[in-house]
């Protein structure tokens, strides 16, 4: 008889800029309170350099800190990643989270479940783990990105340009997008929809113990220091990186031809590379009550 107590396992890795803003942080804990996701590592991201010179370990720290308020520290392995962005499509940075990629994608049997890898942040390690060991592109491995603008040029972009994921490591972008590897993308036209108001936070989060508490604090903190406009919401829109993890078919895709990006951010056709998957629509109600819902289940579990 089959036991509903172990179910069955999706192997994960999560790279995050976890400290550039205040939505990798409920996408982390969801994914860690989800017993469907066998969390293989947590990458540590930079985000560039425009609020410090140091975002690598800031998102490091953020990290443990998350790890620490889930009572998970020391049960998933955690990596730095690159610290800056690779110099150029030639050139990887070697990191510990580069090498967990690699280790984790060598190590994939053709009788084992696939390995999915989420981006929150820049391609960075991606990048640099195929400029190291090209044969991953290779292996049973799903890369998910959130990033890039939308692929429809008459899509009006929000926010600054380039996007900002991919402004923090274009070349690394351009590596991963031809390399052939297999590749989902969560363009800026799609993310940016999965937005939260504060009043939603306060009655389904911000309730449930430290972890809550702390998850609205830090967003309503992160606006108050970052929006020069009056607001009262949040695009949690690394989200949709674990709501695929979950159910990898709750949304909506097209497929993209190979395409790279030139220096300023534009798509341009490639012909190198494969097609894409964009996702064009995410199923927000399942993944934002399912998040709201483990973050209750949590609060109330016995410590």
């Amino acid at each position: 008889m089959k036991s509903y107590n172990r179910p069955l396992q999706r192997r994960v890795i999560i790279n995050s800029d976890a400290k550039n803003e205040a939505d990798d942080q409920f996408a982390l804990v969801h994914a860690l309170l989800s017993p469907t996701l066998d969390i293989r590592g947590i990458i540590a991201a930079h985000f560039g350099t425009h609020r410090t010179t140091d975002s690598m370990m800031e998102s490091r720290q953020e990290v443990d800190l998350l790890l620490d308020l889930l009572g998970q520290s020391g049960k998933v392995p955690v990596a730095n990643g690159a610290p800056d962005a690779i110099p150029d499509e030639s050139t990887p940075i070697d990191s510990a989270g580069a090498r967990l990629i690699i280790d984790e994608a060598m190590a994939l049997t053709e009788s084992e479940r696939p390995l999915f890898i989420g981006f929150l942040g820049p391609l960075t390690d991606m990048a640099s783990a195929i400029l190291l060991e090209p044969s991953i592109v290779d292996k049973d491995i799903v890369v998910i990105w959130v990033g890039g603008p939308s692929h429809d040029p008459g899509i009006v972009s929000v926010g600054s340009w380039p996007e900002f994921n991919l402004k923090n490591d274009i070349a690394a972008a351009n590596v991963v997008f031809e390399s052939g590897v297999t590749l989902w993308q969560i363009p800026s036209s799609v993310y940016r929809m999965v937005n939260v108001g504060y009043a939603e936070l306060e009655a389904k989060v911000e309730p449930h113990g430290a972890l809550g508490s702390y998850l609205v604090k830090q967003t309503r903190e992160f606006n108050a220091q970052h929006h020069k406009v009056p607001i009262e919401s949040r695009s949690l829109g690394d989200s949709p990186v674990v709501g695929l993890m979950l159910e990898p078919w709750g949304g909506v895709f097209r497929r993209q031809p190979p395409v790279r990006f030139s220096p300023d951010g534009h798509y341009t056709p490639s012909a190198s590379g494969s097609e894409v998957l964009v996702l064009e629509q995410a199923d927000t109600r399942f993944l934002l009550e399912d998040m709201y819902a483990k973050i209750a289940q949590h609060a109330e579990k016995p410590r």
